[in-house]
């Protein structure tokens, strides 16, 4: 399948237009005494884009991609003025206000440098762009990473919210994998033009997210030059093989390495070669490519020993303790990732007035999850087989200068596989056979058999999606525009292995037909309309906007929730009957107004709404399961429902931006997030008083807070940004299923707001850049943490639990680094790199805790210091180190 789609890939890399995403340019041409000059032209650089000016001088020119450019301005009679240095950013518009001296001589030109402001103070609410300039200096190697650096953001927590509650988007297009709401893409920076991130409110434009939108936009190709990137790596986690700690052990206490078997540093254990070209394609007039090609392999840092296969040995007897190791001792990793990855891009302008642009991005991965139990026995284990991609075509058609309109189809494809054998009947499974341990050996570690869990996920997303954007007036840009998505859904257990009976003994058998082991098919379709319009008034901005959406779940629920399986006699009949389609009204507006020349207040507020992951609404929607529920009993396997309604989240924002020098800026903001209709657990009655769980509309929570960011523009060589982040993230559970679990364990299910699982209250962020353009660059990253809550226990045993979440874990600080010099290599830019995560080696940032000591290294209970579990830490310090080659040269060059 995969070779047919990558041929249909090729073959389809026909014309395509690559400015689905970007931003305006608009200003005022003057003369030297401020009287405007009508006419006056304005270009931008390696583009064919520009304007001339009104009566009035005003210009302004549309879709312009995100990048740094040279502007130039001209008029008969005057000097020609070319300015360097001015940023574009998708969605956004550029103030570029310019004055012309009188020409005395013929050809003058003038060149000058754009005075990015230190803060934009034109922005309505919270949002970071970062360029791609900057994400090179920064030491982060894929999008999650940068993303997880700005302010708000915890472990991919946007402002308290739960995961999944944020829209992806490629070139403005959802990649959201509707199972989970979450990327069914690994970006890495090479491919990366810019990255905006959104915490606050954001436009109607987008949609299906409660906490914020992450757009990335890709490189393209130049229609001027061939550009060429290679880029090599190598590195390894290092932790010093004396780093140990005390375990109690059924010998006695003893020292154990917190990371075993990582005490040599290996280069090799993390490799990466990328490579990228981009240019005009030769002997096609008037398109452009780009290729992007990378293989990355990761042999991670949780290691086991081959002690066993999982083949059983004859001599082995459970029963008297006596194991025979037939393994090879040898280390093997246990938490690998081998992964590559594409991009293919083509551009074509040859019809006037229209851009055509196609794309191919996403990749195929292997890896594998750690398994502690597995630890003597790694071939046990299960390996996940992943492939992605996202493809499709962008028109881009431009009637006049002030009006344009996108179409942009595509095919989002996510195939997830977690399986050991695929086959469910492979003999290995049956001659392998279940994982066994025992007590006497390393406290039940498996020493025989295979983990016989099966899951598979498979996604086939469409999207169309149309907008319309046009400069109505000066004063307004409005953007309308349609979005469909229809989805093919398949998820589920392919073939059940489970222990059963065989001729009179027990062995393995294979279910494939029964509740729990299929795959199910699902068709859900959800789309959106929405309307835009940007008011920029002198520095007055408003953004009010307003999105309806809609989503069908193509489902099937029982008519009488109090006799599900229209099996209690005597009962009304009950019946399957179609789900509804939900609809829902947003609202959006954002207003930044001037208070002073460099200084601004801005508010926003919002209606925002998301349906959950279409995994929990059909997971185990068959309701015949429980026609076997007895009177009086409660069953507290939670139930999907198709039927459920979009969860909902209403923002209000307030702040303050301003440039307090012109190296110097700041920017405080205050929020708060009501959150309702959050998926839940709630128990049904039936006719007969028998209760059962099923997933609803009832959780609730909300956050509130503050950031304050402080950019200190590069003052020589140095530049420092810092942001610090409050927040409170209350909830009456973390998870969904958190509810069923309290009552199945005993415990009080009863909603009550709890600090949420990640309610980080404290996070500060620093970033320093030490630099000289084209000699070094040295960039660290400090990140340091509040502890996060726990559940503490005094002891063991039922009752044990306190308050929930009632603790706090202790706090932990991050550093990164990264450090480039600058050669020459024949002529080409040529540069060595080496990048240190976790500088301090770190083992501990808001992970796991054992309930009764609030720590990560030890607890009172000595059965639970044995062997402690390597994957509980954060990871141990990484070292990388490489070198890239990079050039460029004129299309034209002979």
């Amino acid at each position: 399948m995969r070779v047919r789609l990558l041929a249909s890939l090729w073959l389809g890399l026909v014309t395509q237009a690559a400015w689905a995403q970007s931003g305006k340019l608009a200003g005022r041409v003057t003369d030297a005494q401020g009287t405007p000059l009508p006419g006056a032209t304005v270009f931008v650089e390696g583009t064919t884009l520009g304007a001339a000016a009104d009566i009035e001088g005003d210009y302004v020119v549309l879709r312009i991609p995100p990048g740094t450019y040279r502007v130039r301005f001209s008029m008969v009679g005057y000097q020609t003025k070319l300015v360097e240095g001015v940023v574009i950013a998708s969605n956004q518009t550029t103030t570029l206000n310019i004055s012309l001296e009188e020409a005395l001589l013929t050809g003058q030109e003038v060149v000058v440098v754009a005075d990015r402001p230190v803060v934009d103070v034109t922005l309505t609410s919270t949002m970071a762009t970062v360029s791609r300039q900057e994400i090179e200096q920064l030491p982060v190697q894929r999008l999650e990473d940068l993303v997880n650096l700005q302010a708000g953001v915890v472990d991919g927590h946007f402002r308290g919210g739960r995961l999944g509650e944020v829209q992806y988007q490629v070139d403005g297009v959802t990649v959201n994998n509707p199972f989970n709401n979450q990327s069914m893409l690994t970006l890495d920076r090479s491919v990366l033009q810019e990255v905006q991130v959104i915490q606050g409110t954001f436009d109607a434009e987008y949609g299906q997210a409660l906490s914020g939108v992450v757009n990335a936009v890709l490189r393209s190709g130049a229609p001027d030059r061939y550009e060429f990137m290679v880029e090599a790596f190598g590195g390894d986690y290092l932790s010093p093989g004396s780093d140990s700690m005390w375990v109690r052990t059924a010998q006695g206490r003893m020292r154990v390495a917190r990371f075993p078997f990582i005490d040599r540093f290996d280069p090799q254990s993390i490799r990466n070669l990328q490579a990228s070209f981009s240019g005009p394609l030769p002997l096609v007039p008037h398109t452009t490519f780009l290729l992007n090609g990378q293989r990355y392999e990761n042999q991670g840092h949780l290691m086991g020993q081959r002690r066993f296969r999982p083949l059983a040995d004859d001599s082995t007897n459970f029963e008297r303790g006596i194991f025979v190791e037939n393994g090879d001792w040898a280390i093997v990793p246990m938490q690998f990732e081998r992964r590559w990855s594409f991009l293919g891009k083509l551009s074509n302008r040859s019809l006037s007035n229209v851009v055509l642009n196609y794309q191919a991005v996403g990749g195929w991965v292997r890896r594998k999850q750690y398994n502690h139990a597995f630890r003597f026995n790694p071939d046990g284990t299960r390996t996940i087989r992943e492939f992605s991609i996202s493809h499709g075509l962008d028109v881009t058609y431009t009637p006049t200068p002030t009006t344009f309109a996108e179409l942009s189809w595509r095919h989002n494809v996510f195939d997830h596989k977690n399986v050991r054998f695929e086959d469910v009947h492979h003999p290995l499974y049956f001659e392998y056979g279940a994982p066994q341990g025992s007590p006497v050996y390393e406290d039940g570690a498996v020493v025989q058999g295979v983990d016989l869990g099966r899951f598979v996920q498979h996604t086939n997303a469409l999207v169309v999606k149309l907008a319309l954007t046009s400069q109505v007036t000066k004063v307004h840009l409005v953007k309308a525009g349609l979005e469909v998505q229809p989805f093919i859904l398949k998820f589920g257990v392919p073939g059940l292995i489970t222990q059963g009976d065989i001729g009179g003994r027990q062995g393995l058998v294979v279910r494939e037909d029964s509740i729990g082991a299929r795959v199910l098919t699902y068709k859900p379709v959800q789309g959106a309309a929405f309307v835009q319009d940007r008011v920029e008034w002198g520095n007055l901005r408003i953004r009010l906007g307003l999105r309806l959406e809609f989503f069908d779940a193509n489902g099937r629920v029982p008519s009488d929730w109090e006799n599900p399986a229209n099996a209690i006699p005597g009962a009304p009949p009950s019946r399957l009957v179609p789900t509804s389609v939900k609809w829902a009204i947003a609202p959006r507006l954002g207003v930044s107004f001037p208070i002073l020349a460099n200084a601004s207040v801005f508010f926003s507020y919002g209606h925002f709404y998301q349906m959950p992951g279409l995994g929990l609404l059909f997971d185990n929607a068959d309701y015949t399961i429980l026609r076997d529920l007895q009177a009086g009993n409660v069953s507290y396997t939670v139930m999907g429902n198709p039927d459920l309604k979009p969860e909902f989240t209403a923002l209000y924002e307030f702040g303050f931006k301003a440039a307090l020098t012109a190296d110097l800026g700041v920017d405080v903001n205050l929020f708060y997030k009501d959150i309702r209709d959050l998926l839940g657990v709630a128990f049904q009655s039936t006719y007969t008083a028998a209760e059962y769980a099923r997933f609803t509309n009832v959780d609730f929570g909300h956050v509130r807070g503050f950031t304050l960011s402080l950019d200190q523009r590069r003052l020589g060589p140095l530049s420092v940004a810092i942001d610090y982040t409050y927040q409170e993230a209350l909830g009456n559970s973390s998870d969904p299923r958190e509810t069923a679990n309290r009552a199945a364990a005993g415990e009080d299910p009863r909603p009550r707001q709890v600090p949420l699982n990640w309610d980080q209250r404290h996070t500060l962020n620093v970033s320093v850049l030490l630099s000289q353009a084209e000699r070094y660059a040295l960039t660290g990253i400090l990140r340091l943490a509040s502890g996060q809550p726990y559940t503490p226990t005094l002891g063991s045993g039922f009752g044990a639990e306190l308050e929930p979440n009632s603790g706090r874990k202790p706090s932990a600080v991050l550093i990164d680094v990264q450090a480039e010099k600058y050669f020459r290599l024949a002529g080409l830019p040529l540069v060595l790199f080496a990048r240190v995560f976790n500088v301090l080696d770190t083992h501990y940032f808001n992970g796991f805790v054992f309930a009764d000591t609030g720590s990560p290294f030890y607890t009172l209970n000595p059965i639970a210091q044995r062997n402690p579990d390597p994957a509980r830490l954060y990871p141990p310090r990484r070292v990388e180190f490489g070198i890239r080659l990079q050039g460029s040269w004129s299309a034209n060059a002979r």
